[in-house]
């Protein structure tokens, strides 16, 4: 099944189960595909590419800046990601309309669309549109995607997320995934608590600080921290908390963070919004790090409380949770992984949802070409009688 850029004719060849399948990969505007350090959607994105031609499809991927993909075609709307102005909207809308234009050229069956702003271009548009919701689904992001309709199909990434907005169009649920491969097992943890995300009052890297401190570790931190709401926390609720127990690094890149999860006797999420997935859950699970969580958004989903993790429902039961922790065997920690979140059965998800989508199209379909309306110069009557 085929469709060119937004052409009206489609025509159908082979069955949809056993075609293979040319799919429009659409990743943020904003680092490289995958990024060098910060980035978790275009990590997820860069493993779904790689496994998707794998499994023996054409991708044609589309970002910003350079790609270390897999994908038989890159097409780039920025020479260089504009990673600085992540949170403005106008990057986003820049890029949503270069891709239209990309698109219309491009001879896909389905188009996957992991960004905000390219959903909106969706409407009118005959291929078939997979939209990954990334974020929250409830308030504005809910309306937006309300707005959109029938117009796409969307994709949930935890079962936490979906029962937020269990009245949007949802085709399947997804969990994200990791190539666990490329994260190291250590049975043998050091005696430091972990903190890998951003300052920012949601990850409440506070609230980690003092459950590390309660418990009696040190604790080492990692995570972004450029966008004035990140600044004014961290100055915030940070620098009084800082001790010779505290050690900030930044941002870790690819082997700093891996480094970084293996070695460390648990992982602290102390999240206080409903976090739809959380990547470096399962990252650090891949390494055989439990997981210390409070128990919001898709955390629970994630953890096997007691098994792989400890999941509490107050910030002052995290110490008492790294303490439970501890006693956590990493070998189960790594196998939860590695049944439940591997890239492959990502992949498998997504390829099921293309072809649930591409089997529900009409059959082979015949469109008359746009005429000129009654009354314009060149109309005519398209009644019965023509």
């Amino acid at each position: 099944m085929r469709t060119t850029g937004s052409t009206l004719t489609r025509t159908q060849q082979i069955p949809v189960g056993a075609q293979r399948m040319h799919v429009a990969m659409i990743a943020p505007p904003y680092f490289d595909v995958p990024p060098k350090a910060y980035g978790g959607i275009e990590t997820v994105v860069a493993d779904l590419v790689d496994a998707l031609v794998a499994r023996g499809h054409k991708v044609t991927l589309i970002g910003a800046g350079q790609h270390a993909t897999r994908a038989q075609r890159f097409v780039s709307t920025y020479d260089s990601g504009p990673a600085d102005r992540l949170g403005e909207p106008m990057p986003e809308l820049v890029h949503a309309a270069k891709v239209a234009g990309i698109l219309d050229a491009l001879d896909a069956d389905v188009i996957h669309d992991h960004t905000m702003a390219g959903p909106l271009m969706a409407r009118g548009r005959l291929t078939p549109t997979v939209v990954t919701a990334h974020g929250p689904v409830h308030g504005d992001p809910g309306e937006f995607y309300r707005a959109l309709g029938g117009t796409v199909h969307f994709v949930a990434i935890s079962n936490a997320q979906r029962s937020s907005a269990p009245d949007l169009p949802w085709a399947a649920t997804v969990h994200n995934a990791i190539r666990v491969e490329t994260f190291p097992f250590r049975p043998d943890k050091e005696g430091y608590a972990f903190f890998l995300g951003r300052f920012h009052p949601e990850k409440a890297p506070h609230l980690a600080i003092d459950a590390a401190r309660a418990a009696g570790l040190p604790i080492v931190m990692a995570g972004k921290c450029s966008e004035p709401i990140e600044r004014a926390y961290f100055e915030r609720e940070i620098e009084s908390r800082k001790g010779p127990d505290v050690s900030i690094v930044g941002v870790a890149d690819a082997a700093t963070k891996r480094r970084l999860l293996a070695r460390a006797a648990c992982l602290l999420f102390p999240i206080c919004w409903e976090e739809p997935f959380g990547l470096v859950v399962i990252e650090a699970m891949a390494c055989g790090t439990p997981v210390v969580a409070l128990r919001r958004g898709a955390a629970p989903e994630l953890i096997v409380h007691g098994q792989t993790g400890i999941v509490v429902d107050e910030p002052g039961e995290l110490a008492d949770g790294i303490a439970q922790a501890r006693s956590i065997d990493p070998a189960a920690c790594r196998k939860h992984v590695e049944t439940g979140f591997a890239v492959d059965v990502m992949a498998e998800g997504y390829e099921s949802v293309y072809r649930q989508i591409l089997a529900m199209a009409p059959e082979p379909w015949l469109v008359i070409p746009e005429a000129p309306m009654m009354g314009w110069p060149g109309g005519r009557n398209l009644s019965a009688s023509n």
